[in-house]
C-alpha cells in the first residue's frame, strides 16, 4: 500500500514539475527544439482536454495551472483513500 501511496505522490510531483517547466520553456526555447516537443508530447493528452474547455484569455493559457490543482486534487483524493484502507 505504502508502494502505491509514494508511487502516486511521485508522479503527482513529476506532472507538476514538467508542466511548470513546459510553461517556462515557452518563453525561451523555440517549439521545435526536441527537448520542448518531448515535453509537449508528454503533457499534450492532459492539457487538450482541459483547452476544450478553458478557452484562451488573450495571449494568457490557463491550462498548465488547472492541471497541476486537478493533478494535486486528485494525489490527494486518491492517497487519502488509500490510507483510509
Amino acid at each position: 500500500m505504502l508502494f502505491l501511496i509514494n508511487l502516486i505522490s511521485f508522479l503527482a510531483q513529476l506532472i507538476t514539475i514538467l508542466v511548470i517547466v513546459q510553461v517556462v520553456l515557452s518563453y525561451f526555447m523555440d517549439p521545435y527544439h526536441p527537448l520542448r516537443q518531448t515535453i509537449d508530447r508528454i503533457l499534450e493528452p492532459f492539457l487538450a482536454p482541459i483547452r476544450r474547455l478553458i478557452p484562451q484569455t488573450g495571449m494568457l493559457d490557463f491550462s498548465p495551472l488547472v492541471l497541476i490543482i486537478l493533478v494535486q486534487i486528485i494525489a490527494q483524493v486518491l492517497i487519502r483513500l488509500l490510507r483510509s484502507l
